[in-house]
């Protein structure tokens, strides 16, 4: 639990209009990554405006069993996992084929790190840096190619930090689950940027 959370809880309790813009400034970008994460960019800030309303609902009744960031992410993938179900037009595949395919297991170590680094990787030449946006484009296309669950794990995992346990609570998976959900998304993130460091496209 953060160090400021029973002392900013006690301000917004009274009302205090300056320890809801704190709130706001200091956990809005963890909300909207769970939000993104789970529905996606079209309706992320939809479900994070209603995840501050039911903040805002019931904030009273917070007992500080968990701290206020988790407690504040649990209601942004409530509220999301609610849109979602709203807003879901297509049967939700657990994996879909990526545009390169997926990269062989023998070229990683157990802790998930290269047994032997991408072609080019270290290279820095103007014109290497050139392309990080390209790769950028790339990566996110990648991403958008991934089952809606592997996507949401690995940005819950790889964007904002988060520890499996947290991302098993927050998205109601099993740890197995959330374990091959973010194997299969990394391996097919770095079956691109192996593409892209091979070929310089994507």
């Amino acid at each position: 639990m953060a160090t400021d959370d029973p002392l900013l809880l006690q301000r917004l309790l009274a009302g205090e209009q300056r320890a809801f813009k704190e709130l706001v400034s200091t956990y809005q970008g963890a909300m909207r990554a769970v939000a993104y994460a789970i529905v996606g960019n079209r309706h992320a800030d939809e479900v994070v405006q209603d995840a501050w309303l039911a903040v805002v609902r019931n904030l009273a009744g917070f007992e500080g069993r968990s701290s206020l960031k988790t407690w504040l992410l649990t209601i942004t993938a409530n509220a999301a996992k609610n849109r979602y179900k709203q807003n879901r037009r297509e049967v939700l595949l657990d994996d879909l084929p990526s545009p390169h395919g997926t990269i062989g297991e023998q070229r990683f170590s157990s802790d998930g790190h290269w047994l032997l680094a991408p072609y080019a990787w270290h290279e820095d030449t103007p014109e290497a840096l050139l392309s990080e946006e390209e790769l950028r484009e790339c990566l996110e296309s990648t991403l958008l190619s991934l089952s809606q669950l592997q996507c949401s794990v690995l940005l819950l995992r790889e964007r904002q930090g988060l520890e499996l346990e947290e991302i098993c609570n927050l998205l109601g998976l099993s740890l197995s689950n959330v374990r091959v959900l973010l194997h299969r998304g990394r391996l097919k993130v770095f079956a691109t940027i192996e593409h892209f460091e091979e070929t310089g496209k994507c």
